[in-house]
């Protein structure tokens, strides 16, 4: 369980526009939303402002979270069903961590789908299933990687580069499924078809290679999108596939902060 080791570290108890309350540690973040929202809502909002909504397992350090706060209440917690035909499966809705079932973390009789459909789940001291569309506070998950995406600003590929290494850390890299996934969130709201990634091809050396001198171990090209050629770099597509493009064209671009 995570919760445990960050409850062990510093807490810090402060306001953020007098909405939150931040729980901080060395890698991860919790952030207590204090406004309402239905569970689709406040997973946009943890998404848009986070990473998501936060995945919970030890229930004590969850009280000892809300006394904290000074706010015994219900919440949301990143919980979801999904139902084929009779079978109902729970998902974290942070990608790449799977459910494991609790019947300690459950109220006693649930999930019950009482009020068809209860397909999220909100927490207390226990967990319940209850419709999506309820409204409750919630709890969002953030970790230190922050990715913004320039929108109003159209660059080459090297002016993006420069101007994130001098504004924030990086032009962004991809290394695995859960940072696609909140690239390609980001990159929905794009001004331009294209947003430019931190990839670049080297003819010298033949091969793709991100701009934090990684390797591409994680790959989402489009269909014939990755062919080789110099002055070539990657963008993503506002529906998350990689192409190359000449690194002459201007487009958003996305930064990545640590």
């Amino acid at each position: 369980s995570l919760w445990p080791v960050y409850f062990s570290m510093l807490i810090i108890i402060s306001s953020v526009s007098g909405q939150c309350v931040l729980i901080t540690c060395q890698l991860y973040e919790y952030h207590f939303i204090k406004e309402e929202m239905s569970w689709d809502e406040a997973r946009a909002y943890c998404r848009e402002n986070y990473t998501d909504l936060a995945q919970v397992f030890d229930l004590t350090d969850m009280r000892r979270l809300q006394d904290s706060a000074q706010n015994q209440t219900q919440a949301w917690i990143g919980l979801y069903n999904i139902t084929i035909g009779d079978n109902r499966t729970w998902h974290w809705s942070l990608p790449g961590e799977e459910y494991t079932e609790n019947k300690s973390c459950w109220a006693a009789g649930e999930p019950n789908d009482l009020k068809y459909p209860e397909n999220c789940v909100r927490t207390r001291d226990k967990w319940v299933d209850v419709p999506c569309t309820n409204m409750h506070q919630f709890i969002c998950y953030d970790d230190n990687k922050t990715f913004h995406l320039n929108d109003n600003q159209n660059k080459t590929w090297e002016e993006a580069l420069t101007y994130c290494r001098q504004t924030h850390h990086d032009l962004v890299s991809i290394s695995n499924p859960e940072e696609q996934r909140w690239v390609q969130e980001r990159a929905k709201n794009a001004s331009t078809p294209f947003v430019w990634l931190g990839l670049q091809y080297s003819c010298t050396l033949d091969l793709w290679f991100w701009v934090n001198d990684n390797l591409v171990c994680y790959e989402r090209w489009a269909s014939g999108g990755k062919t080789e050629d110099c002055d070539m770099s990657a963008a993503m597509t506002t529906g998350g596939q990689w192409v190359r493009q000449r690194i002459n064209e201007r487009f958003n671009f996305i930064c990545i902060k640590h």
